[in-house]
């Protein structure tokens, strides 16, 4: 059996994506413990940018993009994207001090910075 292509690797059907997003849309809040609910512990979704995403891309590397979940000091879910190489191992800065852009979270968040309507993101 061959190796699927890159574009079919992670692929699923609109229609599958649309099935999901609503469905978490709908019921993102039942995960929630009760004190949490109603303050956007849960994002429907994060934006980043062309550019920023671009030091993965040109880091020959760089074989995946991983995404971890991180939570701020308002408790509230944030997506982490690190870089990782064809053994599986992030590829992480030499310092922990170290601000070099190959780990994103700084992402337009929504809510509050929604993207426009579109069948992913409305019922």
């Amino acid at each position: 059996m061959s190796n699927p292509t890159p574009l079919k690797e992670h692929s699923i059907p609109l229609n599958k994506a649309i099935e999901m997003t609503r469905r978490y849309r709908k019921d993102q809040e039942k995960v929630l413990a009760d004190p949490y609910k109603g303050k956007n512990i849960l994002s429907f979704s994060e934006t980043f940018s062309k550019k920023a995403l671009m030091p993965f891309f040109i880091n020959d590397e760089c074989e995946y993009i991983r995404i971890y979940f991180g939570m701020d000091d308002e408790m509230k879910v944030h997506s982490i994207l690190v870089g990782a190489n064809a053994k599986d191992e992030d590829l992480l800065p030499s310092s922990i001090t170290e601000d070099d852009n190959e780990i994103l979270e700084e992402a337009r968040r929504c809510p509050d910075f929604c993207p426009p309507p579109s069948d992913l993101n409305t019922d």
